[in-house]
């Protein structure tokens, strides 16, 4: 039986960055997955170019049963130090919109970068390994692996959640927390694409793959980002933000025309203008199939901006300002970017990540209840979660 300090289960962002911490402190670290390569997330993300982080990353842009349990690893390890272990290896990058940073080049430099970080810290990674079974010993854990048996005085489970599934994703953590008798907050997809019943679909398939600015909203929580048309429903960021917040029955309002009146200028049009297609003012609005389907929806019949009643631009206006309807359901876990839900904050130390009833086990990542928004939060929350873990294990 070999012998380890540590045994992460996981070489994603939140496992490597905790084996990095962890092997710099002198600990014998082994980092197993079943995957072929590292960092699969990380290869995908962004593009391929890896939103790495968010330079406004707070506790107000995760979603957990406790919305405070990330706070403690969220100061401890902060953007601007995953920042400057970047700018150390010199690879280059670039802010978007919202503090969202990129690299220039590949997602694969923060692989690298990792692997490199883990290599000199004398941390062991054995891909393509499967975790048979966890079972508590006398001094840590002893596991069975699908290359041989390991013990170790702490076990980080760092396995992700359910979400892309064609990428090897499972509930290997979740069967491991509820092993050790932790509880499991109901698990879902999240930011994901949402879509549309039949009927709905056969009326607005014409509009996919049309992208537009809009305020997508459901209650009171709202997001002024892309959206995206698909042959299923909508995708696109506001989509994607809001779904984490969605529940089968909600009903979704989207402003396709952000600080626009549109009702104003409909009005204005039709002094100005009376002679105007109504889909032809619309389009001074939206995109032009957008305004055509909303035209023949609201002022059928209705020839000209002229013809048009104060109620039927009224309608028109809603359709533009204030589109109201319910999805039938999600894409779910095949093209969900993160899990909504996981293992419990409650029975985790906030500043270790260990499970408080059960000495020497740790929950990092994805596999955790804390889901951040779209845009670089969850893996800040992988590299701070990694981080303060790799300080006690």
């Amino acid at each position: 039986m070999e012998n380890y300090d540590v045994l992460v289960i996981g070489a994603g962002a939140a496992g490597m960055m905790c084996a990095i911490e962890a092997g710099k402190r002198g600990r014998s670290v082994l980092v197993v997955d079943h995957a072929k390569a590292p960092g699969e997330k990380i290869r995908i993300s962004g593009g391929g170019r890896c939103n790495f982080t968010n330079t406004g990353a707070s506790i107000h842009n995760f979603l957990s049963a406790n919305p405070k349990f990330a706070l403690s690893a969220l100061r401890r390890y902060r953007p601007k130090d995953f920042i400057a272990l970047v700018e150390r290896y010199g690879i280059a990058y670039h802010e978007k919109t919202l503090g969202q940073l990129f690299c220039d080049g590949s997602a694969k430099q923060i692989i690298d970068m990792l692997l490199t970080e883990m290599k000199a810290a004398g941390v062991k990674l054995r891909l393509e390994t499967v975790v048979q079974s966890v079972t508590k010993a006398d001094a840590g854990y002893d596991v069975t692996l699908s290359s041989g048996a390991v013990r170790c005085a702490s076990l980080v489970v760092a396995s992700g959640g359910k979400s892309i599934p064609k990428m090897g994703a499972t509930g290997l953590g979740y069967d491991i927390a509820k092993q050790f008798g932790l509880n499991i907050i109901e698990t879902r997809p999240a930011l994901v694409p949402l879509t549309f019943e039949a009927g709905m679909l056969a009326r607005l398939v014409p509009l996919s793959g049309v992208a537009l600015d809009a305020v997508v909203s459901r209650g009171k929580t709202k997001f002024q980002e892309g959206m995206l048309f698909t042959h299923r429903g909508l995708s696109g960021p506001s989509i994607l933000q809001i779904s984490s917040y969605w529940r089968e029955g909600d009903e979704i309002r989207v402003d396709m025309a952000p600080g626009v009146d549109a009702l104003a200028k409909l009005k204005a049009a039709r002094t100005a203008t009376p002679r105007q297609a109504v889909a032809t003012v619309l389009a001074t609005l939206l995109p032009k199939r957008v305004a055509q389907i909303i035209a023949d929806e609201e002022a059928a019949g209705k020839g000209n901006i002229a013809d048009c009643s104060d109620k039927v631009l009224g309608a028109l206006a809603g359709a533009v300002n204030a589109w109201t309807f319910k999805p039938v359901g999600s894409e779910g876990y095949r093209t969900a970017e993160v899990t909504l839900g996981g293992v419990d904050t409650d029975a985790l130390d906030s500043r270790t990540l260990e499970a408080k009833a059960v000495p020497g086990l740790y929950f990092i990542g994805e596999v955790v209840d804390v889901t951040g928004w779209l845009g670089g939060y969850n893996f800040q929350w992988a590299w701070a979660s990694g981080w303060s873990a790799g300080q006690s294990v």
